[in-house]
Parts: C-alpha cells; structure tokens; sequence
C-alpha cells in the first residue's frame, strides 16, 4: 500500500479504515444527528474553545470551507478585508473576495518570504477584517500568527484564518489572536478522510444574518440548522464515520499538542537523513514541522524522483508554480512510522 506524504489526503490509520465500514445511514435520522452532535462539540475540544465558538460542517474540500468562512462573514458594504498573502492559498482567498465582488486590499510577500507584517500595520486601521493562512503548504511556511494575531487584537480587528493544514497539528490561539473564525479539514492532521470540512467560529457572528453569494456556501443556514439537529444538504455520512473517529483517535493520543510533537520528531528524522544525501530544505527558516520543501537533487527532475518514490511506495509532492522544477515537498501527517521514513530515506538517490 502507497504512504501519502503529500498535503492530504492522508495515509489512514487501521482503526479510521475501519470506521469506513459502518452501516449506511441517512444523513436526516437521529443516528446521524448524534454523530454530527460528537464532531461538532469534538472540533471545538480540540483547542479547548470556550463556548463562545461552534463548529459548522460543510460536505467539501478544505477550499469549500474557506469560501463559505470569507463569502459569509465578510460583508460588501464594510470597509475593504486586508489579504495577508505570501503563497498560493493567501492569493486564493483575494481570489474569492474579487470574484463575491467583496472590496479587499492585498498585502503581498514573495512565496519565500514571511507575512509582510510591517505592510499590515499600516493597513490594518483602514480595513475591517484581516485573512491569512496559518500553514502555507505553497512552500511549507508556518506563518508568524502570534504577531499578526497582536497586531488583531491591538487594532481590534478580527482574523480569519485559513487552518485548513494546520488545525490539529499546530497551536491555534483562538482569543489571543482574536480570531472570529477558522477553516479546516477533517483529512490533513486531524488524519481523517477527505469529503468533509468544517469552520469553526463565534455564535455571535454565526448568528447574525450572513453575507454569503451561495446558497451551498451559507455558513449562517448550516449553523441555524445544525443547531436544531438538522442539515440543509445532504452530509458525506462515510467521511463523517472518519472524522468522529478520527477526532476520538486524536483525543485518545494527547491532542495536538502531542500530534504536533510527533510530526517534528519525524520531520527531525526526515531532515537529517536527507542532509545526508545533499538534500537540503527549500525555505532558509520558517519551515512548519507538518511540511517541508526541499531543493531537487542536482540532475534529477521532480518527474524521475516522484516516480522512483512512487516505486518504492511512497507518493510525494511537486512544487508549486515556478517552483515546480526547484523543489519537492514532503509532509509527515497520517499513519506513517519511524520504518516507514527510513524506507523512504532508502529509496531516495545517492548524493
């Protein structure tokens, strides 16, 4: 069986599989309410929320769960969103802005380089909400929350935050950076299985009327129903039996902090061995310890190094944009093992 070392989907865990198999449900019977109860109140354990914060999900992609977290809590008639941008899913987000025709001012660093925090400062008291990414997988950059987060809060500007790679494998201070939502994933370091996101926000905005262009993406409609037991499209039950154990397997297992710690043990073991082989990391400093980004071995292509990886079982990822012929990227979510990393470290070519 190939391991997934991309950013998610993940390599699932014996017992997320099995969970796979229960019985079919409807998504409108008790059964399925209770279960969608358990996910909810289980996101919103993962950091300790207070009661402040409900958590709404969504059958989609992590993307899908971005969209309705900036179509529905950024209104057009207020002051434009400041974009805090410096890969691919920063720019996604302004991407979105433009297309709900949602006023947004950009502030832009190359996909190398940190937040520009400086350029957030001057802006930040002109705007009315500020959106960054938490881990940006572009390149594999954990991005400096603790200072934007201050500057959030010194402003006293709310942050959405794009934790679709990071929730449950990274610290997330919900008030300390004055976060009113976060959008996420059940099938990156919460290890589930893709088909389900979520959003976790504050009631007080969920409960206020929305701001959404969709009507799939109207975060307001899943809070109000969901709420009373009820859901406005059909939910992926399967993805949902993966997420609740998945979440159970999480808890189990010491939470994030702990998950958090895992993965750097690996990235620890990963680095080490590729430095061995001349194989060194792509970003100078920054790099998360969920997702790396290396620079391609002197005459191999990403193309021979995917494909001889693949041979030996594992599937890795390409660059993105013009990086695409520089650097390859490797995370460390799922069910891998200290084995499995010596394997891959094998399977790479000789320096």
């Amino acid at each position: 069986m190939l391991k997934l070392l991309n950013p998610g989907p993940v390599s699932l865990t014996q017992r997320v599989r099995d969970s796979l198999q229960k019985p079919d449900l409807c998504h409108r019977e008790p059964e399925f309410f209770q279960m969608q109860r358990r996910i909810r109140q289980g996101l919103i354990n993962v950091y300790d929320c207070s009661q402040e914060y409900s958590a709404v999900l969504l059958t989609g992609s992590g993307t899908a769960a971005v969209e309705a977290m900036v179509g529905s809590l950024v209104a057009r008639e207020a002051d434009p969103a400041l974009v805090v941008a410096n890969g691919v899913y920063g720019e996604r987000m302004a991407a979105m802005l433009k297309r709900h025709g949602k006023p947004h001012r950009l502030v832009s660093s190359g996909w190398t380089e940190g937040m520009d925090l400086e350029g957030v400062e001057r802006a930040i008291q002109s705007c009315s909400c500020v959106l960054a990414v938490h881990h940006e997988t572009t390149t594999g950059r954990l991005n400096d929350l603790h200072r934007l987060g201050a500057l959030c809060r010194q402003a006293n500007r709310p942050l959405l935050l794009d934790a679709v790679s990071s929730f449950g494998g990274a610290e997330i201070d919900f008030e300390g950076w004055n976060l009113l939502a976060c959008a996420a994933t059940a099938n990156k370091c919460l290890h589930g299985v893709p088909g389900v996101s979520f959003v976790v926000a504050r009631r007080e905005a969920l409960q206020q009327p929305g701001h959404s262009p969709s009507l799939y993406l109207d975060l307001q409609n899943y809070y109000s129903l969901q709420e009373q037991d009820g859901s406005p499209f059909t939910q992926a039950v399967q993805a949902c039996y993966g997420l609740d154990e998945a979440l159970a397997e999480l808890a189990e297992s010491g939470g994030w902090k702990a998950r958090c710690a895992l993965y750097a043990e690996r990235t620890r073991q990963l680095e080490a061995g590729l430095k061995q082989r001349g194989i060194v990391s792509f970003l100078s400093e920054g790099q998360s310890c969920i997702l790396g980004s290396y620079r391609l071995p002197a005459g191999v292509s990403y193309e021979q190094l995917h494909d001889r990886l693949k041979a030996a079982g594992f599937v890795i990822y390409a660059g993105q944009g013009g990086f695409s012929h520089e650097m390859f990227r490797i995370a460390v979510m799922g069910d891998l093992s200290s084995g499995d990393l010596d394997r891959l470290l094998a399977a790479f070519p000789a320096s």
